[in-house]
């Protein structure tokens, strides 16, 4: 009971241990029950999974709001809507990968499943890495901030260029070291292949490669989402489970944003306008406000209201051309 009680990284242990209960459920019934074979999920499927996974991140809102105040609650949530919204722009890069790599509709549901795992890890590498330097020196906070103000300008005036995946260096570096087949093996990231002497030897297959390119997509997208929620707060419960939670959900919303990706062209700019508001809000509340800290409610309000913006005026704008992408 007292190893229940006892202090992790500012909540008690029993706290993480329910949410790794959860994600641990979650992903077994996923996996176990709903996708036991490998097939293709249809539009309609991927919407009513999504708002199953939707649902359940906002009772664990509910219960971190019940438990941790609502202080909290808004941190958590504010952080959740944040990092659901970013996802977005992944589901586009994560589509393109598939599509290199020629990865049929039936398998990407499975690799998608596996690299989310490696998310959760690497993520949380990722914030236990921030919380770290912001519990060593409070000025790292005013990089995070900067950081996130320039991620936001450069995101509303660069031009949209398509990643040169086959020129990725780790793909060029495991195509180099490791044999690669050229035929796919349904869901097999390793199969045994007969080498240039006759004997078996272990190869990997273009759905390993697929696998790996994503999660180095995703630490891409980790840069700018990881100071963003610690612009919200530094508890690092908070921080990392409410990424887990958006991210759990994304491979079930996967498929039915990868048919209408085009109709969120402009979400892009309600998404930087975003990371300019809570990189700017950190620096205003150090420097003109003396330290007080920008309330949570205003926080949580600004950011739907700058996504909701965002999404609503996409669909508006490509009501007429929802059959092709914008140029």
């Amino acid at each position: 009971m007292e190893f229940l009680t006892a202090d992790w990284l500012g909540t008690p242990a029993w706290f993480w241990l329910a949410f790794a209960a959860i994600v641990l459920i979650l992903t077994a019934f996923d996996l176990g029950v709903l996708h036991k074979d490998d097939r293709a999920m249809g539009v309609g499927e991927s919407l009513r999974l999504s708002v199953f996974y939707i649902a359940i991140a906002m009772a664990f809102g509910g219960w971190v709001w019940f438990a941790k105040g609502g202080t909290a609650g808004m941190e958590y949530f504010t952080g959740y809507f944040i990092e659901k919204a970013l996802s977005i722009d992944n589901v586009f890069v994560i589509s393109m990968i598939f599509g290199f790599f020629a990865i049929a509709p039936k398998y990407q549901y499975r690799a998608l499943l596996w690299g989310i795992l490696a998310v959760i890890v690497l993520r949380g590498l990722m914030i236990a890495g921030g919380a770290a330097l912001v519990a060593e020196a409070e000025w790292v906070m005013w990089l995070f901030a900067a950081f996130l103000v320039f991620s936001g300008l450069k995101m509303m005036f660069t031009s949209d260029h398509d990643p040169d995946i086959g020129n990725n260096p780790v793909v060029r570096w495991i195509s180099r070291h490791m044999r690669v087949t050229q035929e796919h093996h349904g869901s097999h990231f390793f199969v045994r292949v007969t080498d240039a002497t006759g004997k078996l030897a272990w190869a990997a297959t273009p759905l390993f490669l697929a696998l790996v390119v994503i999660n180095l997509a995703d630490l891409v997208f980790a840069i700018d989402s990881v100071p963003a929620i610690f612009s919200i707060t530094t508890d690092t419960f908070i921080v990392y489970t409410s990424n887990i939670m958006a991210i759990l959900g994304l491979r079930a919303l996967y498929f039915a944003l990868a048919a209408m990706v085009h109709r969120f062209y402009y979400l892009k700019y309600a998404l930087a306008l975003v990371l300019v508001f809570i990189g700017a809000k950190i620096l205003v509340a150090d420097f003109v406000l003396g330290g007080a800290k920008f309330p949570p409610l205003a926080s949580l309000g600004v950011t739907v209201a700058l996504i909701a913006g965002g999404v609503a005026w996409s669909m508006w704008k490509t009501r007429a051309k929802s059959t092709r992408p914008l140029p």
